[in-house]
């Protein structure tokens, strides 16, 4: 199965090239869509270039920050809210709220408030907020229907419930979503660096290619972002099936 996987994954990469190959030929405009080869030696020279190590280091570290303040908020919220209603009715609306809040419109006020470094952090973690939260209630939820009567009947109480019962159960499950989110808070900050013209940065020097039509740069840098996404994600998805295997 994990080969099938493999081999349907490493088809539809090759097939995306072979669409952006033709598509380069058809417009045969670099400052509309610049060409795959073109895009490599680029990712090539941004690879070799200290400032880009510097950049992808700062926002990385960034996201960072933003994942986990959200992580932490969003398990902190759920347990209570998967143990008492009241709770998850108090915090429905709250949730509903961040994830309908216009992410441009909170980077422009975050930008009178904080700074171009700080304003990205703070856009991602509330953004990550709400999904970490449904994703660790969801978890929590699971594993109450699952053992539930059985804590109940031993009248476990809560304070084991918790730290011996909820949390490390829902644990792999979390590790198995957190690249996706991971994924996700970068993909928020690197637009919110973008937009505060954060310096050195991943953000700033996207901002900086567009503004100098440097469109293979351009396209390197977000090929590199893509590519870091999708390995951040394997990560966590192999440490999931790594726990899962050691637990059988």
């Amino acid at each position: 199965m994990v080969k099938k996987n493999v081999i349907f994954s490493a088809a539809a990469v090759a097939l995306l090239i072979l669409v952006w190959i033709a598509a380069y030929f058809l417009v045969r405009n670099d400052y509309v869509l610049p060409s795959f080869w073109e895009t490599l030696r680029e990712t090539g020279r941004l690879l070799g270039e200290a400032s880009f190590w510097r950049a992808l280091g700062n926002t990385f570290l960034r996201t960072l920050r933003a994942f986990l303040g959200s992580f932490a908020a969003g398990v902190a919220l759920a347990v209570p809210a998967h143990l008492k209603r009241g709770v998850r009715a108090f915090l429905a609306p709250v949730i509903s709220v961040l994830r309908t809040l216009p992410t441009m419109a909170i980077i422009l006020m975050l930008l009178l408030w904080t700074t171009p470094a700080a304003a990205p952090v703070i856009v991602a973690a509330l953004v990550l907020f709400p999904a970490v939260y449904a994703a660790a209630l969801a978890c929590l939820d699971e594993v109450g229907e699952e053992y539930g009567e059985l804590t109940r009947a031993f009248r476990v109480n809560i304070g084991r419930q918790i730290g011996r019962m909820y949390l490390p159960l829902a644990a792999p499950v979390m590790l198995r979503q957190s690249g996706s989110l991971f994924s996700l808070g970068l993909k928020v900050v690197i637009s919110g660096e973008v937009l505060a013209a954060t310096f050195r940065s991943l953000g700033g020097m996207m901002q900086e290619a567009q503004l100098f039509l440097e469109m293979p740069r351009l396209m390197a840098l977000t090929l590199l972002v893509v590519l870091l996404g999708f390995l951040l994600e394997g990560l966590c998805f192999a440490a999931y099936r790594l726990i899962v295997r050691w637990r059988e």
